[in-house]
């Protein structure tokens, strides 16, 4: 079963190729959704699939690629129509 989550990650997040990286995780857990620039500095992640591969890449985030520093991850359930890819925006 499909689930979707609504990601805001804060730090030094942005220029850090923090959304490439992050859709080349969620590619490899077969994870949907979509992650992009917010006007304050933030990235958000919209991120669908099984509890499991959410869960993991959740962990991911409060990580990040190498070049980031990751201060916060807030995420909440989020009902969106289930995307067929993983997209930068």
């Amino acid at each position: 079963m499909s689930a979707c989550l609504l990601c805001r990650v804060s730090g030094r997040v942005q220029g850090v190729w923090f959304r490439a990286s992050t859709q080349a995780k969620a590619q490899e857990l077969g994870v949907t959704g979509y992650a992009k620039n917010l006007p304050d500095g933030d990235v958000e992640v919209l991120a669908c699939g099984s509890q499991d591969v959410l869960s993991r890449l959740r962990a991911w985030l409060h990580l990040g690629p190498p070049a980031a520093r990751v201060d916060g991850v807030q995420c909440r359930e989020h009902s969106a129509p289930l995307p067929g890819d993983f997209r930068i925006r």
